[in-house]
């Protein structure tokens, strides 16, 4: 793994090289092996009773549960003092992605062994996580996290749940209704946000058999219907005072640090998804015949089946990047010191920008995925016989939680330009030299030596294009640029197409040198159609920025910095969709 140790947001303003990323291709046979065990477990124990599930047969999750502990799949990310492993980010990423064929139940189980347990891992103190970790990593407990209300979603310091100490200093009395709660109706422990005396935002460990604590009836949902969803309703619930987790009034720091894990793990989820949904697509294409020959053999199928190929194969490559980027941070971190946590907890938040990326690009892929699949089943994939359906509905939840993607989009530039304002990123050095380059005429050549010359030329104009569009926002706007979230939005867009591209191109160019001609000309394809998508989804919210924030001269001169940055040669491009659709046709699996 790379040495460097890069800065949150800093592909923004640096160039990369591929050696100093992480890539599917570099798994360890430790890490293949754990993804074979949660592929078969998934395929044993959850495939042959999804229709129990999504019929809220909840008894067969809790059993699943505990063959998940006994298989040591709920430990990836819990100390082994308390019965779990503690293993990097990777494998805890690849766990996640081979666990999204399980429909609703990896909902249940990334709800449980991520913002469930993590609270935990990260801020109890040892008689906490004594007394509850072993519970969870084994299986015989399940967790949900209660911070959403009826009255707060993404507002989540608006929420209105109380805390009051009692007379005799024992116990915190909670009242109020926490809404849309994973695991709802069998989880055993409860992670529940409230304000003491209306006002320190606090976070609390609650059992399910303490009083006052009620469960609300099952929300009848338009998916993930496999998972339980209610109300966690607080009546005078009596909770001890050693069950308060953390501090008191430092509530937002687990409720915010904890959605990062929670968002990059989303992105592997739905990476796996998206496999998944692509393969059930191409089979029955293959499978579908209309004029005499299956419907895999038109052209209108076959763009389909490469868009959503070189989609899949540029969110895996950003998965497996950030994953790399936390475990090189956070293997810096001396494991002995007394505050080992507060400093993870400081490396995971450094790429708290990526985190947010990674769920936005990944589940937006996922959409279009199934959307897709949808219509390659045409009627078909109307009626809920077959998969195509079920996969549609759940989809859409991944839009929703964990942050709506147009909150993490907000927070995107938001977070690159706090960098800068603290002197973390040299984000107003580079726009200057952007803006110099504006007025610049280019005369470049592409050097033919150089692999994949023409997409890290388009890399390098896109960040630059970023740049100009973030340099003439805050010089326009200044400290009120927070409230205008159409330029924020915009400026986001043209970040994760470049944290996309760039994942994508540096693994092709990595794995190049390994591999045989077939899988080279692969690369090469899934590269460029990838690139043309990246580059027209940028170059239309550059433009859509440069009218948010210019006119006149100045816009006209933007604008032709957006023609002239936004520009990919994508000849072959046809050939290249086609050798793509047609191989995963023949194969009939994930190519890469």
């Amino acid at each position: 793994m790379a040495e460097r140790i890069f800065k949150g947001g800093e592909f923004l303003v640096t160039e990369v090289t591929c050696d100093e990323i992480f890539t599917p291709e570099e798994f360890t046979d430790e890490q293949k092996q754990i993804a074979e065990t949660t592929e078969q477990f998934v395929e044993n124990e959850i495939v042959p009773h999804l229709d129990e599930i999504e019929a809220q047969n909840f008894d067969l999750v809790i059993e699943a549960f505990k063959k998940c502990g006994d298989l040591g799949l709920l430990m990836m990310d819990t100390p082994e003092a308390y019965g779990g492993m503690e293993l990097d980010k990777v494998t805890s990423m690849l766990v996640a992605e081979k666990i999204a064929p399980a429909g609703g139940f990896s909902v249940a189980y990334a709800a449980h062994t991520g913002i469930g347990t993590l609270p935990l891992v990260y801020y109890g103190t040892e008689a906490q996580k004594e007394q509850y970790l072993p519970k969870l990593v084994s299986g015989e407990w399940a967790a949900a996290y209660c911070l959403t209300e009826p009255g707060s979603g993404s507002d989540a310091l608006g929420a209105r749940a109380t805390a009051i100490l009692s007379e005799d200093g024992k116990q915190y009395i909670l009242n109020g209704t926490k809404q849309f709660i994973t695991n709802g109706s069998f989880a055993k422990l409860f992670i529940v946000f409230a304000k003491i005396d209306k006002e320190l935002f606090t976070a609390f460990l609650i059992e399910k058999d303490f009083a006052g604590l009620v469960i609300g009836p099952e929300e009848k949902k338009m998916g993930i219907k496999g998972s339980s969803t209610t109300q966690v309703i607080l009546d005078n619930c009596k909770v001890p005072v050693e069950n308060l987790l953390g501090e008191a009034g430092k509530g937002h720091k687990i409720a915010f640090n904890v959605l990062n894990v929670g968002r990059f793990k989303l992105g592997a989820c739905v990476t796996g998804a998206a496999k998944q949904a692509t393969l059930v697509g191409v089979k029955y294409a293959n499978e579908r015949k209309q004029f005499n020959q299956p419907i895999s053999s038109f052209g209108a199928i076959q763009e389909k089946i490469a868009d959503l190929t070189a989609d899949t194969f540029a969110a895996e490559s950003l998965v497996y990047r950030l994953a790399g980027l936390l475990d090189t941070k956070l293997a810096t971190i001396d494991r002995e010191i007394d505050n080992y946590y507060v400093e993870y907890q400081k490396g995971i938040e450094e790429y708290a920008t990526e985190c947010a990326i990674s769920k936005v690009f990944c589940s937006e892929v996922l959409a279009r995925v199934v959307d897709e699949v949808v219509q390659i089943h045409g009627g078909y994939g109307y009626v809920s016989e077959y998969p195509a359906e079920r996969f549609y509905r759940d989809e859409r939840i991944n839009r929703i939680y964990e942050g709506t993607n147009e909150i993490n989009r907000l927070l995107i530039p938001g977070m690159i330009l706090k960098k800068s304002l603290k002197g973390e990123l040299p984000l107003q050095a580079e726009a200057m030299k952007a803006f110099e380059s504006l007025m610049t005429p280019s005369f470049e050549e592409l050097d033919d030596s150089i692999h994949f010359a023409a997409e890290k030329a388009l890399l390098k104009n896109l960040k630059t294009l970023f740049l100009i569009l973030a340099g003439t926002a805050v010089q326009k706007y200044m400290t009120k640029l927070a409230d205008e979230q159409e330029i924020l939005m915009a400026a986001a867009d043209i970040a994760i197409q470049i944290f996309a591209l760039e994942s994508a191109v540096l693994r092709a160019d990595k794995a190049c040198r390994s591999a045989n001609e077939k899988k080279k000309a692969l690369l090469e394809a899934v590269v460029k159609v990838f690139a043309f998508s990246a580059t027209e989804i940028a170059g239309t919210a550059a433009k859509k920025g440069a009218f948010y924030v210019e006119e006149g001269d100045q816009l006209l001169m933007v604008l032709s910095g957006v023609r002239r940055f936004a520009k990919y040669d994508a000849t072959g491009l046809l050939q290249a969709k086609r050798l793509l659709a047609s191989t995963v046709c023949e194969e009939e699996k994930y190519l890469f």
